[in-house]
């Protein structure tokens, strides 16, 4: 069934049910046709009307094809937990090791729901046979679902290691379109085998988990004989390779976490409960980082790097007149709250652009290594009230550094796109007063007033 057809039918369902009017169908449909005409669907023949029509199987798999692979697997590692600094692993320190788990010897546990065939497939346990040739590998689960799990020959194989590599998770069977996970717990046994290759391990073990979406893994993160953990979603072809060159220190991580992490009990919320903002009156905790206030196993943009980096908001703002000669004949509105806004669309187009502002955010690599940070910037309202999120992202930069180098980065600042919010009447404002960018703890207010 092709996306139109699916969205037709549903969307039927929902008028007869009174939840959608034929004019919120109707403007549905026509951006889904806007879409398919900006991607070309009815250009024709694409290899007389397209750039790209005359592409053929030479020009699929070449070295530099290959090579921005290996470079988005590697980017995209989470480094999750690192006990003790286990990793990066000195090669040459490692008499022989384990891989153990359902998903470390399967291609097809790299690759997502939407791929073509791939030019080559590494998986994990043929990324660490190329630093480490003393290897014995056991699957230990009959699948990634782990119905079946053979713990006492995988905890046997794990005591007469000198280290141990866990490659776990899920697989398109437990996650996929047309498939809801009703936990977010690791499936099967794998959290019993997990934990009880760990306790007959030498040292602390290594956890490397493929998934697309979060998983709870509280046990592990709170678990001393679990050293580390690196989340490598579903990493494609050279997804082994990445995650061996992880391991052994060969690429420094600073992927970032896209989505929030919810521990089990979050499965208790209705996946028919749409709101986003939190309800404390009732116990609903929200969703997404923006407004939910639950607990979390790891939060949204969580990660780790083998290197210490500083980050410093050292610039940003106008000089107050140039609110003032705005803002002053604009009329604000007030809340039943006493809050004040200013409505964009009273700014207009031409206000907006005259709004802007850089801001710097000077940041630092003391090392040991070398490599590519993730600079996040966000948004902080002086409260949450009124249906405000608590924080959200306005920007990210990513800026490889050498050990000891200094960058300054700039972020492009709109107070009509990143300060604004969207009231339950619709209309979009940005709120008479402070507004806080920060990079992590470090804030700097922005007064928003004539």
């Amino acid at each position: 069934m092709n996306c139109g057809t699916y969205m037709q039918q549903h969307a039927t369902a929902a008028i007869q049910q009174g939840k959608l009017t034929e004019e919120d169908i109707d403007k549905a449909l026509k951006n889904l046709f806007a879409i398919r005409m900006r991607l070309g669907h009815f250009d024709g023949d694409p290899r007389s009307n397209s750039v790209y029509g005359g592409l053929g199987a030479a020009d699929i798999c070449t070295p530099e094809h290959r090579s921005l692979a290996l470079e988005a697997a590697m980017d995209g590692i989470v480094l999750l937990k690192n006990d003790a600094g286990i990793l990066p692993l000195d090669r040459t320190a490692v008499a022989s090791a384990a891989v153990i788990g359902p998903n470390a010897n399967d291609g097809l546990a790299l690759i997502g729901n939407y791929f073509g065939p791939p030019c080559e497939s590494t998986t994990p346990l043929n990324g660490i046979l190329g630093y480490i040739k003393n290897v014995r590998f056991l699957a230990g689960c009959n699948s990634a679902a782990c119905d079946v799990a053979a713990t006492d020959q995988a905890a046997a194989v794990a005591s007469a290691s000198d280290y141990v590599f866990l490659v776990m998770g899920l697989s398109q069977k437990q996650e996929s379109e047309g498939r809801d996970r009703t936990s977010l717990l690791l499936p099967g046994e794998q959290q019993s085998l997990i934990t009880a290759v760990a306790d007959a391990a030498k040292r602390p073990v290594i956890l490397v988990l493929l998934t697309g979406g979060p998983v709870d893994v509280t046990f592990a993160q709170t678990n001393p004989k679990i050293g580390a953990i690196l989340w490598a979603g579903y990493p494609g072809q050279a997804g082994g390779l990445a995650i061996a060159r992880v391991l052994f220190g060969d690429h420094n991580p600073g992927g970032r976490l896209p989505v929030t992490w919810y521990p089990e009990e979050f499965t208790k919320v209705p996946m028919t409960d749409m709101r986003m903002r939190a309800d404390p009156a009732t116990g609903y905790p929200g969703r997404s980082y923006r407004f939910y206030q639950g607990k979390t196993v790891y939060k949204f943009g969580y990660g780790l790097s083998y290197s210490s980096y500083s980050r410093q908001l050292v610039s940003g703002g106008k000089p107050a007149e140039s609110y003032t000669n705005l803002l002053a004949s604009l009329r604000t509105t007030t809340t039943s709250e006493g809050d004040e806004s200013y409505h964009i669309e009273e700014i207009g187009t031409d206000g907006c652009e005259q709004l802007k502002f850089p801001a710097g955010v000077e940041v630092q690599n003391h090392g040991p290594m070398d490599g590519k940070h993730s600079v996040l910037m966000y948004l902080r309202w002086p409260n949450a009230k009124g249906g405000r999120p608590t924080t959200q992202l306005i920007g990210f930069r990513s800026q490889h550094l050498k050990v000891g180098e200094k960058a300054n980065i700039r972020f492009d600042i709109s107070p009509c796109e990143h300060f604004s919010r969207v009231r339950k009447d619709g209309k979009k404002v940005i709120d008479r007063g402070s507004h806080y960018l920060m990079v992590d703890k470090d804030e700097l207010e922005i007064r928003f007033e004539a």
